[in-house]
């Protein structure tokens, strides 16, 4: 069998495997590799926009009507990276999760902030975002994205003196 015949049937295979899951998903839509690739981009983005505070390419990533958290429109997006203090703070985020919806796909991502102002870089909030997101003729965007932080960490128990016997 030639070896082309042969990548052929693996690349059908692989196609078939990946449209399988995507049924299997549910949510009525679909994605392709691709829309995957392109929405861990619109995340990536989302940080060094965020992050470097430039207000139109953060104002970008969203739809006209795109809210973050209670901030809704391109002028409430302005208006919350205008009135944010990032300083030195960057966003980590990991574990995406993609699943596709009949509106486009949604999202979910675990959320770290990292102090790199402070030596050593800190740790100084966490959480997670969770996200609707749509595909545009610019490209996939945020429609809604909502954030929900972690409860900040119980301070640790009191270390109790050690016990004094009596002499």
């Amino acid at each position: 069998m030639p070896k082309v015949l042969v990548l052929a049937i693996l690349l059908s295979v692989l196609v078939g495997g990946v449209s399988a899951v995507d049924a299997q998903e549910g949510g009525g839509g679909s994605l392709t590799a691709q829309d995957y690739v392109d929405i861990q981009q619109l995340y990536a983005r989302y940080n060094f926009a965020i992050d470097s505070g430039d207000i139109e390419a953060y104002v970008a990533l969203y739809t006209p009507d795109g809210s973050f958290n209670t901030f809704t429109g391109q002028d409430g997006l302005r208006t919350f990276m205008k009135n944010r203090n990032g300083g030195t703070r960057r966003h980590w985020n990991t574990n995406l999760v993609i699943t596709p919806t009949p509106e486009g796909a949604k999202g979910a991502v675990y959320l770290m902030f990292l102090d790199v102002g402070m030596k050593p870089p800190a740790v100084t909030g966490a959480g997670k975002y969770e996200d609707a997101l749509v595909r545009t003729p610019q490209g996939w965007r945020f429609k809604k994205r909502q954030t929900f932080p972690d409860p900040p960490a119980a301070p640790p128990p009191a270390m109790l003196p050690p016990q004094q016997t009596p002499r």
